[in-house]
């Protein structure tokens, strides 16, 4: 793909002062929460009745959820693919550690990666996984990579990242909820921990995405087109067990979420409507024809997207997940 010169010129031109905002979006890191702050200690004496009570907490959630817990660490867990991918973003050059987005990149990555950490250490202690069966499906996710139709372009990948942050806030949100409502507020927490965290990631990137409207809004109305075009993949498309096809266990997967209302279409839809208010799509201006052609489409479509959804069928099929031990 071939990217107009205007779009590396603008990421370098934000890059420039991406120092001033990173405290903003990004915390120190022995400021943050560690997973060893919510679970039990092994070096404790207290430790094996603390995992006993965890897991007779566990005991009583239900299948779909265990599923979609383990759905969404797997999805945590395949941060070195998300890393290489944003690692290859026009504008990025990660030969200079000192550059801005390569010391966003990888400080985003650092605090990622105590997500997939703390849910996976949860779900061992809980007593509910097949941990086997969970990490080939980890194995998988991360060899087989994705396909999010970003390519190299920043403006895109901005995008989609900006709708995927909203997207894990919303599902980590959801879990820690019904964590909560299932007595289980340990997990609730950790639960809601990550969601903040992800709601404060989501910030970052839609203020990328403002700043680049600012300075590009048609180059930059065009690229979100394009990726709603597409339609916004979750990261963790092509999610497989063992013996099953690629992107099979996603579908699955999906189901579940939508099921016990985790995440569904119309949580797409939101998501997308959002957008448009939050930066202001109706009102930018210095749109040339494509741009403004652009943002009809833009604007019409959660109203279709909402038609679709009204005749989607969740199916209510069981699906029994490698994932999940009997007991």
């Amino acid at each position: 793909m071939q990217l107009p010169a205007t779009r590396i010129e603008v990421m370098k031109f934000i890059g420039q002062k991406i120092d001033s905002v990173f405290y903003e979006f990004l915390k120190p890191i022995e400021d943050l929460w560690q997973p060893s702050d919510f679970l039990p200690d092994s070096a404790n004496e207290n430790f094996l009745s603390d995992v006993k009570l965890l897991q007779e907490a566990a005991r009583e959630l239900p299948y779909d959820y265990i599923a979609v817990l383990v759905g969404d660490t797997i999805t945590e867990e395949a941060l070195p693919t998300y890393e290489s991918w944003l690692m290859t973003v026009e504008g990025v050059n990660q030969q200079d550690p000192q550059q801005g987005w390569t010391k966003w990149i990888r400080a985003w990555t650092a605090e990622e990666n105590r997500h997939g950490d703390l849910l996976n250490k949860y779900l061992y202690l809980s007593g509910r996984v097949n941990m086997r069966a969970m990490e080939v499906s980890t194995q998988y996710l991360i060899a087989d990579g994705f396909d999010i139709e970003t390519g190299t372009d920043p403006y895109r990948n901005f995008v989609y990242t900006s709708f995927q942050e909203l997207a894990t806030n919303i599902s980590h949100r959801r879990t820690a909820t019904l964590a909560k409502q299932y007595g289980n507020t340990l997990l609730s927490k950790m639960c809601g921990v990550i969601a903040a965290d992800e709601m404060r990631h989501a910030k970052a990137y839609k203020a990328f995405v403002e700043r680049i409207f600012e300075v590009d809004s048609s180059e930059m109305m065009l690229a979100f087109e394009d990726m709603m075009r597409k339609k916004i993949v979750m990261p963790a498309h092509f999610l497989r067990e063992t013996g099953v096809k690629i992107g099979e266990t996603f579908s699955h997967y999906s189901d579940a979420a939508q099921r016990i209302g985790v995440y569904t279409t119309y949580d797409y839809i939101e998501i997308m409507d959002s957008l448009l208010k939050e930066w202001k799509i109706d009102k930018v201006s210095g749109l040339n024809e494509a741009g403004e052609k652009a943002r009809d489409y833009l604007m019409a479509l959660p109203t279709r997207l909402k038609r679709v959804a009204e005749r989607t069928k969740v199916p209510n099929l069981d699906y029994n997940f490698s994932w999940i031990s009997a007991y």
